[in-house]
């Protein structure tokens, strides 16, 4: 019998500018929205969240002390409900704007890997997955979407390519 399985993934970025900046406004003014639809889409588990006040998302967990490192950590079904979330809706929009309030990194900012039903992963793990994703490329440990042979959306409906993915 085979376990039950999740996907997980962490998308991580630097902010341009300090949360409360008026350059990076918009997007933190559509966080509250942007989560909010993703926790009702069907095959969504979890997302890590924040305090829980208005317009912060999960602003609030800093990646290597720098309150201007901002994450999202969540867990999904499976590979289409992601894709559909990620692709589908108005997350696409914001996804395609993302150049206007983070930095290009240069590196990995985004992994995907393959939890337990039930597995909230932590902050540290998912870190540890990017890690390990950068220095050793997609594996069944973590991967990006082009290791998915499911997955889809990412191939025509997927942006241009700013920084390593």
């Amino acid at each position: 019998m085979t376990e039950a399985r999740h996907l997980a993934e962490l998308n991580v970025g630097r902010l341009l500018a300090p949360t409360d900046d008026p350059r990076v406004a918009e997007f933190m003014a559509a966080l509250d929205r942007v989560n909010g639809m993703g926790k009702r889409m069907p095959g969504f588990v979890w997302m890590m969240e924040g305090s829980g006040e208005p317009g912060t998302g999960n602003t609030e967990a800093k990646i290597e002390g720098d309150p201007q490192f901002v994450s999202n950590l969540t867990v999904w079904e499976g590979v289409e409900p992601l894709e559909q979330f990620v692709f589908n809706t108005v997350h696409r929009a914001f996804y395609e704007r993302r150049a206007e309030w983070f930095e290009v990194l240069g590196r990995m900012h985004f992994v995907m890997w393959w939890v337990p039903a039930g597995h909230r992963p932590t902050l540290d793990e998912a870190l540890a997955r990017l890690k390990h994703l950068e220095a050793h490329g997609d594996s069944d440990h973590a991967f990006g979407w082009k290791y998915l042979k499911e997955a889809r959306l990412w191939q025509t409906r997927g942006c241009v390519q700013v920084a390593a993915e």
